[in-house]
């Protein structure tokens, strides 16, 4: 049959099992807005107050379900409005489609209105990202880019479609939806060679990142950490990826992590890397960092094999299949006296828990913690909210917890908590500050317009509290343009909004409001009043190791 450029989009997009998208119009890409128009009983199209935050929906969309997220912004600030979205995602290994309009293509290179190079300008944050000029290719870049998405390691990919392609017509053919590419079979030797340090090792540690929730090899992580008698910890992007009640699991680790998974990982004589970066977080000082230990590492990605830490057994491979293969080849063990030491661990960080009363973000999320669901997804915005969001709440499902780790994007929570909410249908939670709510607070017309549930809990302590936090800790408490001093009557602004919203500044105030909030069809707005002072402790000092963790004010 013979389509016009976008029909073809949209037709190859529901082709792949799409049935959601994103995003904004303008004049470049109106010809794709007129195609969904006519496909509006098949496909649901969500317009955002501004194309970062339609970014982020389907960044949080993508986290949420395993799904790829689609995102359309037309030419010029249009698509550039989406760079910070992608390369969120591009950081956090998150499968996007991001689908721009550009100029027609006697217009490229001309400077005309709102012509950007596009493609130039994410070329470093995509996997890969294509310039169609003719529409006879279009419907297969398309079933290239989507399976370039969902293929190895997950990632942003960008398709630029010129005005002047979306409107000319040519045969279309459809095809079945593609399958992810095949994935390196991990090297027997490389197998056989891990499990001999297994074996070796009297103090192993497994340690996983978001490459254990994209694989699903949860139960065989846990088969190889009983027959090896290891604990278990996991980096900021693996939080969920296994349920916080697991007995060997000792929660997320590095410079704001648990203190036992901190210390298991800093005295381990073999560190088991599963689907995770080593980045600075992690690592701290690298020249101090698991002193006495070796590092198997595997992982689908080889770029990532020693790339910070050098590993001694580096293997490529999709998890399941690799952990497979390397509990056939490993031996039953037992390792009493790091167990014991690992307990010891845990008595210390209990020991060392913030017992205090009143409104500390320990307590209003032990609040959210009784009211939620095991399914309820929980966003994030960066900061220290972030954080104690990591630190403190209850994780039992994969793909619960929703966070920009890599870039750290404050203002990616609202857009994501929308699309994890349209993905899910689950009443989602976004956890944020006012510093980071202040940016994303816009998308707010977008979760009313569309009945989001999305209950939005504000710690709310009046600065922008991680900068501030290292102020106090590192800068003498220079506190340089980190004191909001902002008169925001966030409440009001809800209800300005169409939201409904409420102040809380007791602890009872607070579980009476998420009580409210979870009864409600659209976003709540929770303004919970903390202590300017609040930190979020452990911390590792920057470029600082174990040795130097800071477990309470006076350290």
């Amino acid at each position: 049959m013979k389509l016009k450029g976008g029909d073809i989009l949209v037709e190859t997009l529901l082709e792949q099992g799409v049935d959601t998208i994103f995003g904004y119009p303008g004049g470049q890409i109106i010809d794709v807005y007129d195609s969904l128009w006519s496909y509006s009983d098949k496909m649901t199209h969500i317009l955002t107050a501004h194309e970062q935050g339609a970014a982020h929906a389907a960044d949080g969309y993508a986290r949420a379900t395993g799904k790829v997220g689609v995102v359309f912004a037309t030419s010029g600030p249009g698509a550039t409005n989406l760079v910070t979205g992608i390369a969120t995602a591009y950081l956090d290994s998150v499968p996007m489609l991001a689908i721009t309009g550009n100029v027609p293509t006697r217009q490229i290179g001309t400077d005309s209105f709102q012509e950007i190079d596009i493609t130039g300008i994410t070329l470093p944050i995509t996997k890969h990202n294509y310039f169609v000029d003719k529409v006879e290719d279009l419907a297969d870049v398309i079933r290239e880019a989507y399976q370039l998405a969902i293929s190895g390691r997950p990632g942003p990919v960008l398709v630029d479609i010129p005005k002047d392609v979306q409107q000319a017509t040519c045969n279309f053919n459809p095809k079945p939806a593609v399958e992810p590419l095949p994935t390196n079979e991990p090297d027997i030797t490389l197998i056989n060679e891990a499990a001999k340090l297994i074996k070796r090792a009297k103090r192993p540690f497994i340690y996983f990142g978001g490459g254990m929730i994209t694989s699903g090899a949860q139960e065989e992580m846990l088969e190889l950490a009983e027959k090896i008698d290891a604990p278990i910890g996991c980096s900021l992007m693996g939080i969920s990826g296994l349920p916080d009640s697991t007995p060997r699991f000792l929660g997320f680790q590095g410079m704001h992590g648990h203190y036992a998974s901190s210390l298991a990982m800093h005295h381990a004589d073999l560190v088991i890397s599963l689907g995770v970066r080593f980045n600075d977080r992690t690592t701290g000082n690298r020249a101090k960092f698991a002193p006495s230990a070796q590092f198997i590492h595997i992982d689908i990605d080889p770029s990532e094999l020693s790339k910070t830490v050098k590993c001694v057994c580096g293997i490529r491979g999709d998890l399941k299949g690799s952990l497979r293969r390397l509990n056939k080849a490993v031996e039953p063990k037992e390792n009493l006296e790091w167990n014991r030491f690992i307990a010891q661990q845990k008595a210390i960080e209990k020991q060392n828990a913030d017992n205090r009363d009143g409104m500390t973000p320990k307590n209003i999320l032990g609040e959210l913690n009784k009211i939620k669901h095991v399914n309820t997804p929980i966003c994030t915005d960066v900061g220290q909210h972030q954080m104690w969001a990591a630190q403190y709440i209850d994780y039992e499902k994969p793909r619960t917890f929703i966070s920009s780790g890599g870039l750290g994007t404050m203002g990616f929570g609202l857009g994501a908590s929308i699309g994890c909410e349209m993905g899910t249908k689950e009443h989602t939670v976004l956890i944020t500050g006012d510093g980071s709510f202040g940016m994303c607070l816009t998308e707010l017309a977008t979760a009313v317009k569309n009945e989001v549930p999305v209950v939005i809990l504000i710690l709310n302590n009046g600065v922008l509290g991680m900068v501030r936090q290292w102020q106090t800790l590192f800068f003498d408490k220079h506190y340089s343009n980190t004191i909001l001093d902002r008169q925001t009557d966030f409440v009001a602004l809800a209800k300005a909004f169409g939201a409904d919203g409420e102040n809380a500044n007791t602890l009872e105030e607070v579980n009476a409001a998420l009580k409210r909030a979870f009864k409600k069809h659209g976003p709540y707005v929770i303004n919970a009043t903390i202590d300017k002072d609040e930190m979020v402790l452990p911390m590792l000092p920057p470029g600082g190791s174990v040795d130097e963790i800071i477990v309470k004010l006076g350290d």
